[in-house]
């Protein structure tokens, strides 16, 4: 069977969300910069703030903003000066929005065949996960039904958007998060498609296409975090579960591929617990009965007045431990949503409790409380009054899901090798969206729709003149994907030698980074610098790698790496005269060569020694 059979055979449905951020001076709806500050900038301040769900325009309030709110998550946020302003912090209504960021992503959606909307009209989707203090972010939609053609698939594109980007995490604490909003109000694009992707690699190479596009525009920023994809997936008996910030398109398919995986177990588990007749008990307080143990992880939250609670899972004996996936048990599900009331985790049955510290007389206290039975499994939750009991209830809504199937979830990535994810909240239903009252709405005109057709970055055009310059197709795709694609667009203007700056860019950059060298440090100027040195025949092939090494440890100028490292080349009379000194020593072509080079490699291009002599 092949992939597309059998993904079509479990009922597979997988669609993309592929967010990246555009490389504008200023934000979307104000004039700071859109550059990130380093972790030692200065403050202007700091605000506060809590999840408060309302009713969205629908009159109903919306799953996740709900779940949220009864975490009572305190969230931080720091103003860095010079970057952000009152429009940010939801202290001042947005300036009107960013022209080059709209006449960027006309372009995205001219070149996926999309219609563009008459009107743009700005939008407040609510974020629950704190990223926002005014707990919306402004989207607008910007083009509707286009498509792309990916390994000669129609793939439709029913919509792309123009929005702000979130702040970024600094910390997280227990109840506590803490924001840096420098980047917060960044332009965004979003692009969509149906969920009517086959397969996993299907997911793959159509994020690749668009992720390519975009970046062949020279009008996105570029570096880890500038781009990730949000991926929905379910099959046949499972949900709809979105897995958020994928961030390497070069492994989208293995978390799809996980994703499956964990549905088709979580399915298993569900009937073989319909057929067991399983079934969740009632919280029950079991801090008297653990009121002297010996169990660092009670001990700890008794001594801070604390309490244990714990519940029966009839018929569940054996069950929580079983793998959903590597490293990943129905237990560590149910810990997830256990930890997002604040508590550490769970302790349940299926785990050894006697490496815990407990008793058999404390576990056999514990099995009387609970009116256990020989195929009954528990869970125990251990922490402050409030976070406990709600995290029990949490536990349970989930252990009785586990009765039902696969629950709607949007989950997180776990950075680890198993290219797996874990719960964040429950996924948002339809009352998110409302107008933005505060922005006006903007009309498409002819000249806009022109302009974007114009500047439609177009795969095969692209594709097309990197092959001509490089007289190698797949070294062109090799470029065509690297965030290096830029740079090397600007360096070829002025160096007619694009195999070698290929070469240099993505060959030579890979080796160094491997041998340990931060050649991702090294910026564009510096590049195109280094570059002209060696156009004006200052500096030789050989010594390049020396100055990438140079500039991978400190930004110096080329002019001072080259005095330093004593890199300048050796040219016309100089090295006339080392040829001719060589010559008195052996009149063997080789040797003189060899004789030269063996003391000036990094300091004499090899062809034209080769053509003095």
């Amino acid at each position: 069977m092949s992939d597309e059979e059998y993904y079509k055979s479990i009922g597979f449905m997988c669609g993309l969300e592929l967010h990246q951020r555009l490389a504008t001076s200023r934000k979307l709806f104000c004039d700071c910069p859109t550059n990130i500050i380093d972790a030692n900038g200065k403050e202007n301040g700091m605000v506060s703030r809590y999840q408060r769900a309302i009713a969205g325009e629908l009159g109903t309030v919306d799953i996740s903003a709900g779940f949220e709110e009864q975490r009572r998550r305190r969230f931080v946020y720091k103003i860095p000066e010079g970057r952000s302003c009152l429009v940010e912090i939801d202290e001042e209504p947005p300036h009107d929005m960013n022209t080059d960021a709209l006449h960027t992503v006309l372009s995205f959606a001219k070149a996926m065949n999309m219609n563009l909307v008459d009107e743009i009209q700005p939008m407040r989707k609510a974020v629950v996960d704190g990223s926002d203090p005014s707990a919306f972010q402004r989207t607008s939609m910007v083009a509707f039904d286009g498509f792309i053609e990916v390994n000669g698939q129609k793939v439709e594109i029913p919509s792309i958007f123009l929005e702000e980007e979130s702040c970024r995490a600094e910390s997280t604490k227990e109840q506590e998060i803490t924001y840096e909003v420098d980047m917060l109000g960044v332009p965004l694009v979003e692009i969509d498609t149906w969920p009517y992707i086959r397969t996993p690699k299907e997911a793959k190479d159509i994020a690749l296409y668009i992720g390519t596009m975009m970046r062949i525009s020279g009008k996105v920023q570029r570096g880890i975090g500038s781009v990730r994809q949000d991926v929905n997936v379910s099959i046949k008996g499972g949900a709809r579960v979105e897995m958020k910030g994928l961030q390497d398109i070069e492994f989208v398919d293995r978390y799809i591929e996980n994703e499956v995986k964990r549905q088709q177990e979580l399915l298993k588990i569900r009937d073989e617990l319909k057929k067991r007749k399983a079934s969740v008990g009632k919280v029950a307080d079991l801090t008297k009965i653990l009121k002297g143990t010996k169990a660092r992880v009670v001990v700890n939250q008794l001594e801070n007045k604390g309490i244990v609670v714990g519940f029966r899972l009839e018929s569940f004996k054996g069950m929580l431990g079983r793998e959903v996936l590597p490293n990943r048990r129905l237990g560590t599900e149910i810990s997830d949503y256990a930890k997002s009331a604040g508590v550490k985790g769970i302790i349940h049955s299926d785990e050894d409790l006697y490496t815990y510290g407990f008793t058999e007389k404390e576990i056999n206290s514990i099995t009387k409380e609970l009116k256990l039975g020989k195929d009954d499994s528990f869970i125990m939750i251990a922490g402050s009054k409030e976070n406990a009991e709600k995290a029990a209830q949490f536990s349970i809504d989930r252990a009785n899901y586990a009765l039902i199937g696969v629950p709607l979830e949007t989950r997180g990535v776990i950075n680890d090798e198993n290219y797996t994810t874990r719960f964040l909240r429950p996924l948002p239903g339809g009352s998110r969206m409302y107008p933005e009252t505060d922005a006006k709405p903007i009309n498409v005109t002819k000249e806009m729709i022109k302009a974007a057709e114009i500047e439609a970055p177009k795969i095969e055009s692209e594709e097309a003149v990197l092959t001509k310059q490089l007289k190698d197709k797949s070294l062109a795709k090799r470029m065509m994907l690297s965030p290096k694609l830029q740079t090397y667009r600007m360096i070829v203007d002025s160096v007619d030698e694009p195999v070698f700056v290929a070469n240099i860019l993505l060959q030579r950059f890979t080796e160094l980074r491997r041998a340990g060298f931060d050649v991702d440090s090294i910026g564009d100027e510096r590049l195109i610098e280094m570059f002209d040195f060696y156009s004006k025949k200052k500096i030789t092939k050989q010594a390049v790698e020396e100055i990438l090494k140079y500039l991978s440890k400190k930004d110096q100028t080329i002019a001072a790496i080259v005095k330093e490292a004593r890199l300048e080349r050796i040219s016309g009379a100089p090295l006339k005269k080392l040829v001719e000194e060589a010559k008195k020593k052996t009149k063997d072509k080789g040797q003189v060569i060899k004789e030269i080079m063996s003391t000036h490699r990094l300091n004499v291009d090899g062809s034209e020694l080769n053509s003095l002599l």
